[in-house]
Parts: structure tokens; C-alpha cells; sequence
């Protein structure tokens, strides 16, 4: 068997992937008959250049050209009658062409064109064929007059007082009926929101006259009576009657209703929940009139407690009586009340690879109240194959094992009366405590223990908050005696300082965020969020009261420890732009800065910033970029074993500036079962240290030398679309690396033949960094989008 060299393997890698891009360009014509043509073009001629792009949607999806990736997977992977994978080829079919015309006619007809004619021709060269679609669109008719004729009084009023707001019919304008649909579904919702339960679209009529040889139209709008009567009724709510199954959806057994209050009766047969589970989030209240606005929100607000499996609308009765009441039944189906999750992802770069595993268990309804308790254990292992120094070669680099607990609650619990928040979404009260122990090789344990109480509510449906008004923080960290005595041998008492000192604060944190309902969407928006976390003041203001002892450095100690104070802000601010279909692109700017002051020299170990990885500068693996023009080469010469040591923790910064622009695009709509999607980005940006450090020479933020201490990564990536998550593979090249100076920083440009094997520069790597290897790319999996 023939063994292959790491670049070999990559080679093979990518010759893998341009073999398969290759191929893709053979015949696109190979699978279809002699006497038949392949669909390649549509064009549209003739058409106003407002609609000439929606006109294309109304040609027949069996006439729509193939997309080309879509087609060879057909071709290459489909047995013969099957289409599982990729599409079909799209040949020309006279019916479907006729009708697609017919279609695109009636179209321009409805934006105004009331005389407008369409003819199609088809060009067909080599078995590939153009269809062409020629409109002549004719006058376009505008209204003239618009007039109503409204037999309830009641109505009426309620339309005059509501007309600017709703509609999209204006004298002058253009004729459109999509304008009068629109028109009628608005007026629609407005009666459902003002108690029309038994209103329907069908009472709300358009008649228009076209007859005047102006290009104009008179229309005029009708809104009927029921039938027999000489206005519509206007409903109130009644009583509600609730009815939670056991999680089987089934009925069985004998349990009691309870009457909750005036408005509410009970039914519970998981015999799991609290009446106020479920009445806290009916938003339709006694006495009230119907509003299907309210309606909505209560099933939308129930399926959101994430302990209900089916959640449908209220169902509404008629009282037998002329009151014109309505009694609510609401019957639900809750989800199993224990889960377990298993959760598993590797990593790997050139010779270093890891894995990270763990397990999430769930309870869904603690204390009856839809309160969910997740514990949550996870362990974490980094190897380092490429570390050559002495004779290990496949050593545990670093591991860090986390275990965490999680209650939360469907409501906001606090000392004093606050207005309930869950119009737009369900407000959480969570309490947590987390634990974690990480060790890096010959170097350093540390360990964390962090206790809060967070708030998170929407104030609106598109802008949140999350508030933490106390967090408690203990971290201190062992050192190895080796390790510490060489280092403080070389001066480098910052580094025994920041990974070994012990050390608590207690903070709070705010974040707040907009549009992070949309992420998923192909719509035009700008996402934000900002966060801020303060540290340390409440405890500085108790340690000067109590004139609290201080340590050998001057800081104040509380508890016999010191304690942290610092602030720290993070903005994350994203534009999403749709190009059509499901092309978007996205750029994101990420900065940040964190400041410590008062009683502390140095953030806190875990409160610095990083970058790289498979949500950041994607060629750089996490905690190997920065800070700065840091280069740990020219910094720790020939002593490979404090090189070692510090691997993954000396890159570290106060500042942080990331740059991302991605453009994603759909390649496949089948690719076996998940729909396939790509994308092309450039990341760019690094950490920075606040002040010039003799421990990252070079790294220091200054505005003289934020360019060239940038670094940029270039790649593409492919995304497999499932619906209910993402799975991701990108591929990002090292462009720009500001660990070296001048032009030597465009490694990309300057070693493009080292790419996949080794060369003068990478033996110059070697030697300059204790035989570590040097890598252009990084391939990075994941579960969702980057960002």
C-alpha cells in the first residue's frame, strides 16, 4: 500500500473536488434525445422593467432552465426513472410553453395593462434552446374614481377611520389587482381585529368599469351584509376551557377540572402543569372582544415553552344564545418530560486535530411550572501531531472538561410588580451555574466557577434584551513548578500572572439585539448586537468602605482574594442583502474592547479576546492569530519548550476587530436530501494588546498600524441545508499574515506554490518555530452559518 504525505493528501483532496467541477462541464445535452432540446434561456421582451423580473416566476417550473450543478448530479448519481438526486434535464414542451404564456399574459394584465398581448418564439441551437416571450403591454389604465358601498353603518366608520392605513387603492394610481386583493386581505384582518369573528373575505367584492376609451378605470368596493341581516355581529369572549392530554395525545382516565377564576377552567390529564402555565399565555381575556390578532399570539406564546408538542389555535363556540359570546377551548399535547442529547464535533488543521464531546440532559417541567432544568456535561481534547519538539508526536495539547446547570423559567421572577412582557415573546428568568477545568500541557490548570441570574424579553417583535443583573465569578489557576520557575527566569511574570493568579469579581452584563427574528430570511436588513459587561465596581465601592487589606501589588482583597474590575464592550453589526432567490450577501463588522481599571492591571485570563476559528477569521485556527504583529518565531528564538507551553495562550488581546463579507449562493435543491448551498468570503481582522507589552512585542493597537497588523483570509465553503439545521464545511487560505512585515505579509500572493508541499518557506517556518509546520489552509466543520 502506498503511503501518502500529508500534502499529498491534500493534493488528492483538491484534485478530488476539480475532477468533479470538470466533469460537471461535460455535454449538458448527453441525457436527452436527438429529437429534443434542452431549455438553457428564457428571455422577456417587451415588459416594463419593474415587472420584467417577477415575469420570469410565471413561466412553467418544468420550462425553467436547470441549474448546471443540479443537472450532472442528475445525470451522474439517478438511476433511470428516479429523480433523487439533482433534477431532471428541462426540455421544450409546446403545452407548457403555451401556457406559461397565457400565464405571463394574464400577469401584465393585472399590473395595469389591460389590453397587453404576449407571443412566444423558441430558438433552438445545438439541442440547447432559448424561449422568448414578447409583450405588447398597451396603455397602462389607471384609476380614475374610487368609491365604495358599505351597508353597515358600524363598518363604514371603522373603514373611513382606518382607510389611509390599510390601503393600496388611490385615485391616479395604477390599476393593479394585486392592490385590491391586498386591499381585501387587509380589510379582512381589520374586522377579525375589532370582533368580527364570522367576517370572511367573501363579503368584500370589487366591481371597476374599463369602458372609457382614457386608459382609465372607475372601481368601486362592496361590502355585503349577511344574509338577512342589516349588519355584521360583533363577538366578546366567554368562558376558556383548557385541556392538556397526556404526552400520548389521549384523554384517559378520571382527573379533576379546575375552576381557576371567573374566565378559566382546567383540565389536566399528564397531571403535570399548573393551571398558570397555560393562562398566563391566553392572551384573549373575559369580557373582551374577539381578536385574531390575540388568537395567534396565544398559540405562538404556548408553542414557545418548548414543553408542548401540539399547540393548535383556540377553537371558538357560538353561545346558543343572542349575546353574541364566544367560549375558547384550547387543547394541548405536551412533550415528553425527560430528554437526553449526545453532541459530538471534531476539528482538525494540518497535524493538529481534536474532538469535542458531550451530553445534555433536559427536564421539561420542574415543579409543574414549565420550568426547564438542563444539566449539561462536555469534554473537550486538543492533540498536536505537528509538535515536534522531542519525541512525542501525538501528545494531549490542552483538554478542558465543563459541566453546567440550567433552570429556566417562562416568566420574569422579580422582587416588585413589572408589567408582563410576553406580547412579542416568551420572557425567561434563568439561573446557572457553570464549572469548568481546563489544562494546558506542562503549563497550567485552571479553573472557573461562575453563578448568575439572567433576564432575557422582547420589547418589541424584532428588539430584545438579556440582562444580567448579578454574576459571580471565582477562577484561579495552578501552575507547573517547571513551568513557573522558568518563566519568572525569563521575566515573563505577566503570563504567571494572567493564567495563575486566583481571583473573583462580581458583574453585570446587558446585550440588546435587532433583527435576530430575520437571520434565517432572504429579506434586505441589518442585524445588531451589543453587549456590555461591568465588573468589580459594587465590590471596589465595598472594599474602600471597609478600608479592605491590599496584596503585595497594591490591590484590594475582600474575602482574603482579590478581587477583578474592569468593563468590556463587544458590537456585532451585520448587513444582509438579497441578490434574488436565494443568492445573499453579508458583511459583518465585529469590534470590541475591554478595559480593566480600579483594582485591577489585567482582565481577567477568560475575559481577553481571541480570534480565528470557524466563526471568525476562519484560516487561523482558534487562539493562533495576533495579538498584533506578535510572531512567536522571532520571540521565543531557539527556547522551543516555553514555545510549547504557551501554544494557544499567548494570543490574546483587549481589543478585537473583525471583518467578514460572504456571499452565499444555492447550488443544489437536491444533493442527497439536503439542499446544496455554497458561498465565497473574505475575513479580516486580529486582536490587539491595550498598551505595549514586552510579552507580545509588536502588539500593541495603533492607529498608524492597524493595516498591516490586519490579517485576511480568504475561501469558499459549502452549506448542506437540512431545513432543521445547517451542516458546514469551509475551506479558508491564509492571504495576509501581519506576523511578518512588509510585502512578506502576502503569503498567499508570494507562496502560492507551497501551497499543498513544502518550499523554502516553510522550511524557513519550521526552523524559526521549533519544527512547527506552516499552514495556508484550514478546513473548518460546523453546525449552522458562520454568522
Amino acid at each position: 500500500m502506498k503511503a501518502y504525505t500529508k500534502p499529498a493528501v491534500y493534493r488528492l483532496t483538491i484534485l478530488s473536488i476539480l475532477l468533479v467541477i470538470i466533469g460537471s462541464g461535460c455535454s449538458i445535452t448527453r441525457g436527452i434525445r436527438k429529437d429534443q432540446a434542452l431549455v438553457r434561456k428564457i428571455t422577456i421582451k417587451g415588459i416594463d422593467e419593474e415587472f420584467s423580473e417577477a415575469a420570469i416566476n410565471y413561466v412553467d417550473k418544468e420550462q425553467q432552465p436547470n441549474n448546471w450543478l443540479n443537472l450532472q448530479l442528475y445525470y451522474t448519481f439517478s438511476k433511470k426513472g428516479k429523480k433523487n438526486i439533482g433534477e431532471a434535464p428541462v426540455v421544450v414542451d409546446s403545452n407548457l410553453i403555451e401556457y406559461s404564456r397565457l400565464q405571463m399574459e394574464k400577469f401584465i394584465r393585472s399590473r395595469g395593462y389591460l389590453k397587453g398581448r404576449v407571443t412566444d418564439s423558441v430558438v433552438i441551437k445545438k439541442q440547447k434552446a432559448e424561449l422568448v416571450f414578447t409583450a405588447d403591454e398597451g396603455p397602462m389604465f389607471r384609476i380614475r374614481k374610487f368609491t365604495d358601498s358599505i351597508g353597515d353603518n358600524n363598518i363604514k366608520n371603522l373603514y373611513n377611520a382606518n382607510r389611509n392605513k390599510i390601503t393600496h387603492i388611490q385615485p391616479g394610481g395604477r390599476f393593479d389587482t394585486d392592490s385590491l386583493a391586498y386591499d381585501r386581505d387587509q380589510l379582512y384582518l381589520l374586522m377579525k381585529h375589532n370582533g368580527y369573528y364570522d367576517f370572511y373575505r367573501q363579503y368584500i367584492n370589487f366591481t371597476y368599469d374599463s369602458t372609457f376609451n382614457s386608459s382609465v378605470v372607475d372601481v368601486k368596493m362592496i361590502i355585503d351584509n349577511p344574509a338577512g341581516k342589516n349588519q355584521h355581529p360583533v363577538y366578546t369572549i366567554n368562558n376558556t376551557l383548557i385541556t392538556i392530554s397526556n404526552s400520548q395525545g389521549r384523554t384517559l382516565g378520571k382527573v379533576d377540572t379546575i375552576q381557576v377564576d371567573s374566565q378559566f377552567r382546567f383540565v389536566d390529564y399528564s397531571k403535570r402543569f399548573k393551571p398558570r402555565v397555560v393562562t398566563d399565555y391566553v392572551f384573549q381575556k373575559k369580557g373582551e372582544i374577539y381578536d385574531i390578532d390575540k388568537q395567534t399570539r396565544t398559540t405562538t406564546r404556548l408553542s414557545e415553552l418548548n414543553v408542548f408538542r401540539n399547540v393548535p389555535n383556540p377553537v371558538y363556540e357560538k353561545l346558543k344564545d343572542s349575546s353574541n359570546r364566544l367560549n375558547t377551548r384550547i387543547d394541548i399535547v405536551p412533550l415528553k418530560r425527560m430528554s437526553d442529547r449526545v453532541e459530538g464535533e471534531v476539528l482538525f488543521s494540518g497535524g493538529r486535530f481534536g474532538y469535542n464531546v458531550g451530553n445534555t440532559f433536559t427536564d421539561r417541567n420542574l415543579f409543574k411550572q414549565a420550568a426547564i432544568l438542563q444539566l449539561k456535561v462536555n469534554w473537550s481534547i486538543l492533540f498536536d501531531n505537528g509538535n515536534t519538539v522531542g519525541n512525542d508526536h501525538s501528545s494531549i495539547q490542552n483538554q478542558e472538561f465543563r459541566a453546567g446547570a440550567q433552570l429556566t423559567y417562562p416568566r420574569l421572577l422579580l422582587p416588585f410588580k413589572f408589567p408582563f412582557l410576553g406580547k412579542f415573546a416568551v420572557p425567561h428568568t434563568t439561573f446557572s451555574s457553570n464549572y469548568s477545568l481546563f489544562f494546558q500541557k506542562d503549563l497550567v490548570k485552571r479553573e472557573s466557577f461562575i453563578n448568575s441570574i439572567t433576564y432575557d424579553f422582547f420589547d418589541t417583535p424584532y428588539k430584545s434584551h438579556t440582562i444580567t443583573p448579578i454574576s459571580i465569578e471565582f477562577s484561579r489557576g495552578i501552575i507547573d513548578p517547571a513551568a513557573r520557575d522558568t518563566l519568572l527566569k525569563q521575566n515573563r511574570y505577566s503570563y504567571v500572572y494572567l493564567i495563575g493568579r486566583t481571583v473573583f469579581t462580581a458583574g453585570s452584563q446587558y446585550t440588546y439585539q435587532v433583527n435576530a427574528i430575520k437571520l434565517n430570511s432572504y429579506e434586505n436588513f441589518t442585524y445588531f448586537r451589543g453587549s456590555l459587561d461591568l465588573g468589580g465596581n459594587f465590590l471596589n465601592l465595598i472594599s474602600n468602605i471597609a478600608n479592605a487589606p491590599k496584596d503585595t501589588l497594591g490591590q484590594h482583597k475582600l474575602f482574603g482574594y482579590t478581587f477583578a474590575q474592569y468593563t468590556k464592550v463587544e458590537l456585532d453589526t451585520r448587513f444582509y442583502r438579497s441578490l434574488g432567490g436565494e443568492r445573499q450577501f453579508v458583511f459583518r463588522i465585529n469590534p470590541g474592547i475591554g478595559i480593566p481599571y480600579g483594582n485591577s492591571n489585567q482582565l481577567i485570563f477568560e475575559k481577553n479576546f481571541y480570534t480565528g476559528g470557524a466563526n471568525d477569521i476562519r484560516a487561523w485556527l482558534p487562539r493562533t492569530l495576533g495579538p498584533g504583529q506578535f510572531n512567536r518565531g522571532t520571540y521565543y528564538g531557539s527556547d522551543n519548550t516555553t514555545r510549547a507551553r504557551l501554544k494557544y495562550l499567548d494570543e490574546f488581546g483587549e481589543i478585537k476587530f473583525v471583518a467578514n463579507a460572504e456571499y452565499r449562493y444555492k447550488l443544489a435543491d437536491n444533493f442527497f436530501g439536503a439542499k446544496l448551498k455554497g458561498a465565497f468570503f473574505v475575513d479580516a481582522g486580529n486582536v490587539w494588546r491595550l498598551h505595549d507589552e514586552p510579552d507580545n512585542p509588536n502588539g500593541q493597537f495603533k492607529f498608524s498600524n492597524f493595516l498591516s497588523s490586519t490579517a485576511m483570509g480568504i475561501g469558499t465553503g459549502l452549506r448542506f441545508d437540512l431545513s432543521f439545521f445547517v451542516f458546514r464545511l469551509d475551506a479558508a487560505f491564509k492571504f495576509k499574515d501581519p506576523q511578518f512585515n512588509g510585502s512578506d505579509q502576502w503569503v498567499l500572493v508570494n507562496h502560492a506554490g507551497e501551497l499543498f508541499s513544502k518550499g523554502s518557506f516553510k522550511k524557513a517556518y519550521e526552523a524559526a518555530n521549533g519544527g512547527e509546520s506552516y499552514n495556508f489552509m484550514q478546513l473548518n466543520f460546523g453546525i449552522g452559518l458562520p454568522f
